[in-house]
């Protein structure tokens, strides 16, 4: 089995963690994110404990960039450990 590269997976993974993260900031922006956050509570038989707070530009782009950043490293250790773990399985 070929290695996964590290830096394509933590790439990949920061960016799919950031869009997500735009999606909910559009959400915020446009005042549509208390509702949202409130069905998916309540999809999951749980009262809504949330108040979503007012849009903020610095907040938006500090999310957005410390989950990218937050999901590089993640797909790239786990890239790391998934070829470890394949490695060390060929030798046994």
């Amino acid at each position: 089995m070929n290695p996964i590269n590290k830096n394509k997976a933590g790439t990949a993974f920061g960016a799919f963690l950031g869009l997500f993260h735009i999606v909910w900031v559009l959400l915020v922006a446009f005042g549509l994110a208390q509702g949202y956050i409130d069905w998916i509570f309540k999809l999951h038989f749980i009262a809504p404990p949330y108040v979503v707070g007012e849009f903020a530009w610095g907040t938006a782009i500090m999310l957005v960039i410390v989950t990218a950043v937050l999901g590089y490293i993640f797909g790239w250790v786990m890239a790391g450990l998934w070829n470890w773990a394949h490695k060390s399985s060929h030798m046994s």
